[in-house]
């Protein structure tokens, strides 16, 4: 089994009404009720868009914490699920229910072997 991240920039959400957002609370929360029942689920959550940001650089050696996103981003992270599953297929079809579910695209990636 792998750990895979399956995720979305608030960008790629789109513009919609409040009444559009609500239509998609029932289809994306049955994703995650499918994926808990499955056995599949990690985590899943969305973030704050208007809620506090703040990124640590520590490459001048020593830590710098500034408020809002890393200054070059054009990109903003928006929500993300963890799911334990045994391959990039199965992988790949959860993506797809979600982003069916949220109603926007979703991003597939691997979580890398744990350090020992």
């Amino acid at each position: 089994m792998a750990e895979y991240l399956i995720y979305f920039n608030q960008q790629w959400v789109g513009d919609h009404s409040e009444d559009w957002f609500r239509s998609r609370v029932e289809p994306s929360m049955a994703v995650v009720r499918e994926l808990q029942e499955a056995g599949v689920y990690v985590f899943a959550g969305g973030l704050e868009e208007d809620g506090p940001a703040y990124s640590a650089d520590a490459t001048s050696g020593e830590v710098v914490i500034t408020d809002g996103p890393f200054a070059e981003t054009t990109e903003v992270l928006g929500g993300f699920t963890v799911i334990n599953v045994p391959d990039d297929e199965t992988a790949k079809m959860w993506a797809g229910k979600l982003a069916r579910g949220c109603g926007w695209p979703q991003e597939v990636r691997r979580f890398g072997p744990k350090p020992d």
